[in-house]
């Protein structure tokens, strides 16, 4: 039995590379299934874990969800779980019944590596416990992306368990020459291995305008119909009106966060290439600008936070893959066929 251990932080591509891997694996012959033994909840409409959901319906597992993730894991899991023995051995149980018929497993990792490492569930401690072999997916977004991970790579072999590769994953095309000639190089001066580089490909990749509005909620005043409309930047709308035009048409399929009470941010916008606009505080706004944006089919959607608070909701959301979209899921094996050295990942499994 050979396990692969999947880590990185959140919207890192964790979900894509374990599903493209999977199904690669798959077509190589190998009987392969998903364990991920701490998981999240998706939301009040789904009180599960998305990805475990996900893998079992592509994979085909028999086992019961509460199998495949047997923890679910929020900011207070120390209210209901604080026996480090119990909850390893709970993981364990659950990870034998699954790799009982199987040739490899591929381990989802927690949304950080140290989630519940009150309990020894940290990815560093199961990833010892598993005997598995970890790969660290890199979310690229800045200087400080790279530092953050040749620190988890530091710490990694400073465990005794070092990162067996490096995958930078849907990496901006602003950031793609970056990423090639300093980032990339500069992790392998350090002696890190890099097993692929993924280039950002916002059809598959940028969430949807239902996925934000199921976080943030609120009122939609317009454009209900267009909600599976991706938005692939966000720009709040803080600018004079003088000069909203001008910076507004700098970004594409974008989505627009402005105060209810400026209107006339929220009318340049739609003079624009703009998927959705977000009215913050509550406001109700201008008439014209409801009729506006319901004639040109862009969502215009009320909250009732504020905008500080309604952009640090909106970092929370992703693009999730489901079991019915054959487009991402083509795209996730091709992408490992292209661009991630898988062979290499398969020979270290022998």
């Amino acid at each position: 039995m050979k396990n692969i251990y999947i880590l990185g932080t959140p919207n890192s591509g964790k979900t894509s590379i374990a599903l493209g891997l999977a199904l690669k694996f798959r077509q190589e012959g190998r009987k392969v299934a998903y364990f991920k033994p701490v998981g999240s909840y998706a939301g009040a409409s789904f009180r599960g874990d998305e990805d475990a959901l996900l893998m079992k319906e592509i994979l085909g597992m028999e086992h019961p969800l509460e199998t495949i993730v047997p923890y679910i894991a929020g900011p207070s899991y120390l209210s209901s779980h604080s026996d480090p023995s119990a909850s390893l051995n709970k993981v364990r149980r659950a990870y034998e019944s699954i790799a009982s018929d199987s040739d490899i497993i591929i381990i989802g990792g927690a949304g950080y590596p140290h989630i519940m490492g009150s309990l020894g569930l940290d990815a560093m401690s199961l990833i010892q416990e598993l005997q598995a072999i970890p790969l660290y997916i890199i979310r690229i977004d800045n200087d400080y992306s790279l530092d953050q991970t040749i620190f988890i790579n530091r710490y990694m072999s400073c465990k005794g368990t070092p990162v067996f590769g490096n995958i930078f994953y849907n990496v901006p095309r602003s950031l793609l020459a970056k990423t090639e000639g300093i980032y990339k190089p500069t992790l392998q001066r350090l002696g890190h291995r890099i097993l692929g580089l993924v280039p950002g490909m916002p059809d598959i990749t940028s969430p949807t305008v239902k996925e934000y509005y199921e976080v943030l909620g609120g009122e939609v005043l317009a454009g209900e119909d267009r909600m599976e409309q991706m938005v692939e930047d966000i720009v709040i709308g803080a600018m004079t009106a003088e000069s909203a035009l001008d910076y507004l048409r700098r970004g594409a399929n974008k989505g627009v966060i402005t105060g209810g009470d400026r209107s006339e941010i929220a009318l340049a916008a739609l003079e624009t290439n703009t998927s959705m606009i977000i009215l913050t505080g509550g406001l109700y706004p201008d008439v014209k600008l409801i009729a506006r944006a319901e004639g040109q089919g862009v969502p215009l959607i009320l909250v009732h936070y504020d905008t500080y608070t309604t952009i640090e909701k909106m970092s929370e959301v992703s693009r999730k893959i489901t079991a019915g979209d054959k487009k991402a899921i083509k795209t996730a094996v091709d992408n490992i066929d292209q661009y991630v050295e898988w062979k290499g990942i398969l020979n270290a499994l022998q």
